[in-house]
């Protein structure tokens, strides 16, 4: 069940369709991707002397390589374990050591970036930019046979966090990453041969997932040129490509609904466009269906489940007759095909349609379990089911609704971010006596970092040294976006810091300030 079969069945039966394409520049064809990628499985097992389920770090930006690159490693046997490209040299650190692996895969800026980490200086870890006559001398070599691989053989590391903010490896397999595609051909797109799917999001993450499907079907892959999200690239590549699936985080819609270009353009060959991964404010989803039109499909699933737990479709966007329209466009959707959802009390009791508790859920797209940890794992996965630290309700009918999030983690961009890493980056500063991050809602990036922030007695801390403190400890779009410098924090009877006292506070900032 090697998830590279795939790509190799299709370039067998569409070898001229186009593959992947950069912007609207064509760049490989199937039968030249499916050659591509049996030389680099070849280039990687004899001059690498990478061996079967051994891991590979995948460190680049989006670009035509990345492609490649994914199932190479599966074709050679391989496990993926993508990184997101903006992620500081120190945490892609933690995932190498995590992982356990041998060997990188980047992109020129990133292998630079690369080059201090404790691994590669000790020559524990090989480093290889795509962009250098060394990874064309792993194209080079002999086609290799598709290796083997079983249904619960791991294929994709994929690195998120818990409460305590620190990085595990949700381990997806070959049958993972199958029963994804055929889900995604059951219940979002039937995608075919000459059909486009535009990655506008990080293909480290959700839009490398998606990536499987459209592959599997023969459609176009499209990456855009511009290094970062332009709405005005996304919507001048509607004209260059048909039927067109692409993925957006709400901010990235949010983005494009209020960009002046994108209300006169024409969206004809827009078929999809998928949306999720946090929150979407309902003003926005509105002008969003007003301009798009029935094109809206909205997803939740998160790296244990990738991609998949529930789905509200175009249709469902649209019935506006429906009784119960309001709540179906502030809800997450019903349950996708081949998952079951339940939500529970504390005990993990299945509770009666409407009543809040923890959202569970069971199939075949659920994770092997986290990488090398199997306290998280026995704890996630207790009772066979994924405990996602969502809380929320399920109606009668099925309409699964979030309502918070029982972890502290909060969404900015699309991007998760766990407090207690923060918090911990912050208390490493010899000024900072205490301290608690919160989120706060911010209309263009969904949450955006608050820190509260208790000095140390007779020390002059300042914002601008706290940037830089953070900026040399974690990723740039984890850094708090305002820090409140306070005499002590609110704590309970247990000597917990209240964070919900905290959150008022800012509140009532917001409410002044619009008062004002």
């Amino acid at each position: 069940m090697n998830t590279a079969r795939l790509l190799r069945n299709t370039a067998l039966t569409y070898p001229r369709a186009l593959a992947v394409a950069h912007g609207p520049r064509p760049v490989y064809d199937y039968a030249g991707l499916a050659a591509r990628v049996a030389r680099l499985a070849g280039g990687l097992r004899t001059r690498l002397n990478l061996a079967p389920t051994e891991r590979v770090v995948v460190a680049m930006a989006n670009r035509p390589d990345y492609f490649e690159v994914l199932f190479g490693l599966w074709h050679a046997g391989l496990v993926a374990v993508p990184v997101n490209f903006r992620l500081h040299e120190n945490e892609i650190a933690y995932v190498v050591e995590s992982s356990g692996a041998k060997a990188c895969l980047a992109d020129d800026a990133l292998a630079e970036r690369l080059a201090n980490l404790p691994q590669v200086r000790q020559g524990r870890l090989p480093v290889v930019s795509v962009e250098t006559a060394e990874y064309q001398r792993l194209l080079r070599g002999d086609e290799l046979a598709l290796s083997e691989a079983g249904p619960e053989d791991p294929a994709w590391l994929f690195y998120t966090s818990g409460t305590t903010g620190r990085p595990k490896g949700a381990t997806l397999t070959h049958r993972n990453l199958m029963v994804l595609t055929l889900t995604f051909l059951a219940d979002i797109d039937q995608l075919r041969v000459g059909d486009s799917m535009v990655h506008a999001a990080p293909l480290s993450h959700g839009c490398g997932l998606w990536s499987i499907p459209a592959l599997a079907a023969g459609t176009t892959n499209v990456v855009p040129e511009g290094a970062s999200y332009q709405p005005a690239e996304a919507v001048s590549l509607l004209g260059h490509y048909r039927n067109v699936t692409m993925y957006h985080a709400p901010t990235m819609l949010t983005r494009l609904v209020n960009d002046a270009g994108a209300q006169g353009a024409d969206y004809r060959n827009l078929r999809t466009l998928i949306y999720g991964g946090s929150h979407m404010y309902r003003a926005d989803l509105e002008r969003a269906l007003a301009l798009l039109g029935p094109r809206l499909v909205q997803i939740y699933g998160q790296g244990e489940s990738p991609n998949t737990i529930s789905l509200l479709s175009k249709a469902q966007h649209l019935e506006t007759r429906h009784p119960r329209h309001d709540a179906r466009l502030n809800s997450a959707g019903y349950t996708r095909t081949g998952v079951e959802i339940q939500v529970a009390d504390e005990a993990d009791r299945p509770l009666p349609p409407g009543e809040l508790g923890q959202v569970l859920v069971r199939g075949d797209i659920v994770m092997r379990g986290y990488w090398n940890n199997p306290e998280a794992t026995l704890e996630t996965l207790k009772g066979g089911w994924l405990h996602t630290g969502d809380l929320g309700t399920l109606e009668a009918d099925g309409l699964l609704t979030l309502k918070d999030r029982a972890k502290d983690m909060l969404i900015s961009g699309g991007s998760n971010i766990y407090p207690r890493e923060v918090e911990e980056a912050l208390l490493g500063h010899a000024d900072v006596l205490e301290v608690s991050v919160v989120g706060r809602p911010h209309r263009e990036w969904g949450e955006e970092v608050v820190a509260f922030v208790v000095p140390r007695p007779g020390c002059n801390l300042t914002e601008a040294a706290l940037d830089e403190h953070c900026l040399n400890r974690i990723a740039r779009y984890k850094r708090p976006r305002a820090y409140r410098f306070v005499d002590s924090l609110p704590k309970s009877a247990y000597n917990k810091i209240l964070k919900t006292e905290l959150r008022r506070q800012l509140s009532r900032e917001a409410d002044q300030e619009q008062r004002g």
